[in-house]
């Protein structure tokens, strides 16, 4: 356990706060050797658990089946990823017009250790040149690379200092604009904040010293940029966001015109526009002003005033979760609580058709291009893996495209979807998978894993890891808690900021309704959450640990009154507020979960985080499992998981997931006073 040093006391808005662990905010000898003690002992700690082994490798069967993404069609080349099952990081392919296919990039051999991995790709428009971003050990940060797709070639360029943009290709493939941030200045790239992003372009041949400022706006510090160009190539369109914020300003560039200045279009951060098309002046975006479901407009840029919009698709009971413009349709995938729904309309709005679905589940695209009749999606649940269909507009019917052999039977598992009530007497729904035969006597493991935040629908995903949990005998339970956008962004506002104590409620209620419907009881019942989920664990074991045998908060928020201060955190504010704002202080004080705890008795309690977590740096996780070391007072542990040369959680290879998803399972299990078999079977 760390010994806190002499104790910092802040004095925020007159209000004394102990902040016990700074100490290991702090890059030291002490905090590494406090790192390399709390890894010892949470690694004794798992690997003392009888049978761990039974999960590694009923996870590792169910996982080695072969992925195939859906394909992205450039020029005359498709692209797709596949992944042959066990392969740490999925390749990617290119098939030419005749069919023939070959290994474009293999992120497998980007490094020995697999710590290096493939964050981002971009097809340049006549399929000739990719461009590639990599990150080191979880970072955010990211370098492009570019490659001749005939002859395999890497070619010289190389950006640096990328985080949240890819490289997005100009009309006649000459080059790519791209988003970045000025080198760290402070020594720390892993935790200074970043600011002031600015847009790019980089014609292929030159350095990127050379690069042309396209755009920035060094008075406004806190936007970001995000970046497409037309079909056509005729206009640059830029994404202002500030924060998390799920609204967006949004100007744009004609490109036909060198001299050309940036036209700030939608000017006010008042709602959400997403592009999704133009016919020269007239741009189609979906938005949620003044609806919060989305809706389908048209502006013509040379007339713009909002009394000149045009509504082509209205706001609907069921949110958009995606849409498109294939084959001179809109395409739109809609929730219908929580569960994918896809309709296709005429540009003018008339409804065509629905698009039947095998089952319910989530629905991934549409994938597809307006000059093409036909789109791809894919479909997928708890208990039904990837699987890829090409709707045809002429027949007006979808067919199968891929679908993944696995080594269990998906009807012998089932997800069914129910609603509970929340503490306000709002209705929240769940979906709760199972293995079919599963009793409702009171006494069932269960998982509830959640996230509410963020405006981040929780929307059904197959995890081969989940099906194992499930033929350990396990309940896996998923609430769509508020905070995200299952329902809109009402049901995103209703989490955020002072109501984050809704997205609480609801998952306390969540566990509640589990056990008075006798799936479970506290005994047998977990709790699981990443990053934002993560802080919602933290206050679970703040404000309600009776409810649960064990809670597992990952690379979480877990200090709400520090998190803007480090690397990309002061964007979450948009969310959650700031502890610098005297209105905002009591709520976020309230329910921190560092700031919470308490000399009492806890659940078993496993905190996980990575060292290169550059997102929600690893001293949330730190300070608060320090700090909860320090104050259990029942016989629980309290242990640490701290992966090394790791992040957030993207581009995690395969064995480290698998290795993950065991230690959680087991951990689970083990704290819930049962045996681990020898063997898990279907």
């Amino acid at each position: 356990m760390a010994q806190s040093k002499a104790v910092v006391v802040d004095t925020l808005h007159g209000v004394q706060v102990a902040d016990p662990y700074r100490h290991l905010e702090v890059e030291s000898e002490q905090t590494h050797q406090w790192v390399k003690q709390q890894q010892q002992a949470g690694n004794a700690y798992l690997a003392g658990i009888e049978n761990k082994q039974a999960i590694v490798e009923r996870i590792t069967e169910l996982w080695n089946f072969e992925k195939i993404s859906a394909p992205e069609e450039k020029g005359t080349n498709t692209f797709y990823y596949r992944n042959n099952g066990l392969q740490a990081q999925s390749v990617l392919f290119v098939k030419d017009a005749k069919g023939s296919e070959k290994v474009l990039l293999d992120p497998n051999t980007l490094s020995a250790e697999g710590t290096v991995a493939l964050s981002g790709t971009s097809v340049s428009n006549n399929g000739k040149t990719l461009a590639y971003g990599v990150s080191n050990s979880g970072s955010d940060w990211q370098t492009w690379h570019f490659v001749d797709i005939a002859s395999g070639k890497k070619l010289a360029d190389e950006l640096q200092w990328i985080k949240f943009s890819s490289a997005v290709w100009n009309a006649d493939n000459s080059g790519v604009y791209y988003a970045r941030y000025d080198a760290p200045k402070g020594g720390n790239a892993l935790a200074d904040v970043n600011f002031n992003q600015k847009v790019y372009f980089h014609k292929i041949g030159t350095e990127q010293s050379a690069d042309t400022l396209v755009y920035q706006r060094p008075q406004n510090k806190d936007w970001g940029f995000g970046i497409e160009v037309t079909d056509k190539g005729d206009y640059l369109l830029l994404y202002i966001s500030q924060g998390t914020d799920s609204r967006n300003r949004f100007f744009y560039k004609p490109l036909n015109n060198p001299q050309a200045e940036v036209v700030e279009l939608i000017a006010d951060l008042e709602a959400e526009y997403s592009f999704i098309g133009n016919d020269k002046s007239m741009f189609y975006f979906k938005t949620d002003y003044q609806a919060p479901n989305g809706k389908v407009i048209a502006i013509d840029v040379n007339n713009s005033a909002k009394e000149n919009w045009t509504t082509i698709i209205p706001e609907v009971n069921d949110p958009i979760n995606d849409i498109a413009i294939v084959n001179d349709h809109i395409v739109v995938s809609y929730l219908h609580d929580v569960l994918g729904k896809l309709s296709i309309y005429g540009m003018n709005g008339i409804k065509r058709q629905d698009v039947t679905l095998p089952g319910k589940g989530k629905v991934a695209g549409p994938y597809g291009k307006r000059s093409k009749d036909y789109f791809y999606y894919v479909y997928n649940s708890y208990t039904q893996p990837q699987t890829t269909y090409k709707f045809d507009f002429r027949t007006g019917e979808s067919t199968l495209y891929s679908k993944p052999s696995v080594s269990f039977i998906p009807e012998n598992y089932t997800s069914e979807q129910v609603f509970y009530t929340s503490k306000d007497g709002t209705k929240i729904p769940m979906m709760i998978s199972y293995k079919k035969g599963m009793k409702k006597e009171g006494n069932n493991p269960t998982l509830l894993y959640a996230y509410g935040g963020f405006a981040i629908s929780l929307t059904p995903r197959f995890s081969p890891a989940n099906i194992a949990w499930m033929d350990m005998g396990g309940i896996y339970a998923v609430p769509n808690l508020r905070g995200g956008a299952e329902y809109g962004e009402s049901w995103h506002q209703a989490g955020m900021f002072d109501k984050k104590q809704n997205v609480f409620d609801d998952y306390y209620a969540a566990a509640e309704y589990l056990i008075a419907e006798n799936y479970t009881n506290s005994t047998k019942l977990g709790a699981y959450g990443r990053s934002n989920g993560g802080l919602l664990m933290g206050a679970t074991l703040t404000q309600r640990p009776e409810l649960f045998a064990a809670v597992l908060p990952a690379v979480g928020v877990l200090d709400m009154l520090r998190f803007h201060k480090f690397t990309i955190g002061w964007a979450w504010t948009s969310e959650y507020g700031s502890a610098d704002v005297a209105e905002q202080f009591p709520a976020l004080l309230a329910y921190s979960p560092y700031h919470n705890v308490t000399a009492q008795s806890y659940p078993a309690t496993m905190v996980m985080t990575a060292d290169h977590d550059d997102r929600v740096v690893p001293l949330h996780s730190f300070k608060f499992g320090a700090l909860l070391q320090e104050k259990q007072q029942g016989e629980a542990p309290v242990i640490m998981r701290i992966e090394s040369n790791a992040g957030h959680g993207a581009g995690k290879p395969t064995a480290m997931k698998i290795d993950e998803f065991a230690d959680i399972y087991s951990f689970l299990w083990h704290n819930f006073g049962l045996d681990i078999p020898t063997k898990i079977t279907q």
